[in-house]
């Protein structure tokens, strides 16, 4: 079963990767935020995988749940930001 846990690592690793390249090289800022959201949630996967793989699910799911909240909120403001100061 870690065989296959190490596998999806792997696999998203490669699809942050190719994040990265659309985070640095969007077209637009909306690109470059699209990118950086899909790189937090992988992140958020890779959170859960490696806790998975230490035995520890509940401790890394702990970590990986704050850190979700944390990138929302950050989504929130960085998406008031780039649309304007509209009411």
């Amino acid at each position: 079963m870690s065989v296959v846990f190490i596998a999806l690592m792997v696999a998203i690793i490669f699809l942050i990767a190719i994040m990265l390249q659309r985070l640095f090289l969007g077209p637009s800022a909306f690109d470059r935020m699209n990118g950086l959201s899909v790189i937090a949630a992988d992140t958020i996967l890779l959170l859960v995988l490696f806790g998975y793989i230490d035995n520890r699910p509940d401790l890394y799911i702990d970590i990986a749940i704050s850190y979700s909240l944390i990138g929302f909120v950050g989504s929130v403001i960085i998406a008031k930001f780039l649309g304007g100061k509209h009411l």
